[in-house]
């Protein structure tokens, strides 16, 4: 996401070189570069043309200290004026209510708000929450059979509902339920459409005056461009709403939204899905959006996904053996890829780094597909073939191959990498992370 925006701005910090400070003259490209960038990303033009000024505004005039090079000075600038335009702090839900606090989910057909109020459902009932989830989809009656499945895969309650009630009545209908068996939470799944209709409009403004929400949340998809300011705009006059949901910020799109909703609707963004799965919501946090936009990686959110998912006692273990560089061995090998694996695989965690880091990590041309492969191949062995692989040889190599469903040459591929491994843990053990980082290029599986 917004790949093309991070290039270009990248490029700021060599415009400007040998300058004592900032002035009109010695900015004016790099504003140009900034400018085409936001436009490129689809960002709104009435946004760009906000942002620059801003910057311009700013900019000019401001001291560049000794440590700093004019252009880093300015991306200094440019990164605080992102993460204001996207809401500047992280917020969270709305909770000071009454129980059951109701959240509404509105947005077009095809935005992922099913998928995002299981998603959101699951992180709530994570904070020791009980959470209702109903679907008032009445025009899609998948929609509800979806969110009754995904309700069962988070493990919170369901609310059922027909196509031939009014999504009012449905609605009221699971408030009461939602009352009488002390839930904390209620979300309210409503309908989409291809696009704004003044019937789409009066109902979602009649559910919102039936269930009176403490959090009326507007999803978009990351992928939808100007149309998603178009979108944003016709909810913002037709609901007060209080957050804002990014979706698909996965995907390859220009990715202008995240930049543009925020300005429009006045609503701060609150999520942002970031993959399919079920896991895939995280709270959004400008200022590290903004970092990562410009190429300066997220890692505190890299470090807050470790502390999730890393499990302490296998972590200390492996610790142990890169201390004494003694007694690393295939299954944790193994251990490791399951690890990261949980973490969002190597192109996740890639995604949060430093882009400078993360080129020379993707040195090795990163597969995942090749990673669950080396995964299978240590599979296919035997527990003693994983403490000491030293023992494999053509035979074992062989039934390792055919059990994996994979080339000898593979499982050649893989007890390499392995050896290069350990070797790099022998080398931490030592204390030379010079030659370490020297070589890296290769070790990661998966890579070729």
């Amino acid at each position: 996401m917004l790949d093309t925006l991070t290039a270009r701005l990248s490029r700021v910090v060599k415009t400007l070189r040998g300058e004592a400070r900032l002035t009109e003259d010695n900015i004016q490209d790099a504003l140009r570069e900034v400018r085409l960038a936001l436009l490129e990303a689809d960002v709104a033009l009435p946004v760009v043309k906000d942002f620059i000024a801003s910057i311009r505004e700013k900019a000019l005039g401001a001291e560049v200290i000794s440590s700093l090079t004019p252009g880093q000075a300015l991306v200094g600038i440019v990164q605080r004026e992102l993460a204001a335009l996207m809401g500047g702090a992280a917020q969270g839900l709305d909770f000071a209510t009454q129980p059951p606090a109701v959240i509404l989910l509105a947005g077009l057909q095809g935005a992922g708000k099913t998928t995002t109020a299981a998603k959101l459902a699951r992180l709530i009932a994570k904070e020791r929450k009980k959470v209702l989830v109903v679907s008032a989809d009445v025009y899609r009656p998948a929609a509800i059979d979806q969110l009754q499945t995904l309700a069962a895969q988070v493990g919170v309650d369901f609310f059922p509902s027909t196509a031939q009630e009014s999504p009012v009545a449905i609605a009221q209908g699971a408030l009461d339920w939602a009352r009488r068996h002390f839930h904390d939470v209620l979300i309210v799944d409503t309908a989409g459409r291809l696009a704004v209709d003044e019937a789409m409009m009066k109902e979602i403004a009649d559910l919102h005056a039936a269930v009176k929400p403490i959090e009326t949340l507007f999803v978009v998809d990351a992928m939808q461009g100007q149309d998603a300011v178009n979108t944003a705009r016709a909810f913002k006059d037709a609901l007060p709403l209080t957050g804002v949901v990014l979706t698909k910020l996965d995907g390859d799109a220009r990715g202008g939204a995240a930049l543009s909703v925020r300005h429009v609707t006045g609503a701060p963004i609150k999520f942002a899905g970031v993959s399919e799965k079920i896991d895939g919501l995280e709270i959004f946090h400008p200022d590290r959006m903004a970092s990562r936009i410009l190429g300066m990686g997220d890692v505190l959110s890299l470090i807050e996904e470790a502390h999730r998912t890393v499990d302490v006692e296998e972590a200390k273990k492996l610790a142990k053996k890169v201390k004494t560089g003694k007694g690393f061995d295939l299954e944790d090998y193994k251990a490791q890829i399951g690890q990261m694996r949980k973490m969002g695989g190597l192109q996740g965690m890639l995604d949060k780094l430093p882009a400078e880091l993360a080129r020379m990590a993707q040195t090795s041309t990163v597969d995942e597909r090749k990673i669950a492969r080396v995964e299978g191949i240590i599979n296919s062995m035997t527990r003693g073939e994983r403490a000491k692989p030293e023992i494999i040889k053509a035979s074992r190599k062989r039934r390792i191959a055919a059990g994996a469903g994979v080339s000898v040459q593979e499982v050649n591929q893989v007890l390499n990498q392995f050896e290069q491994t350990q070797k790099m843990m022998k080398m931490v053990a030592k204390g030379g992370m010079q030659k370490l980082m020297r070589g890296m290029k290769g070790m990661m599986p998966g890579g070729r």
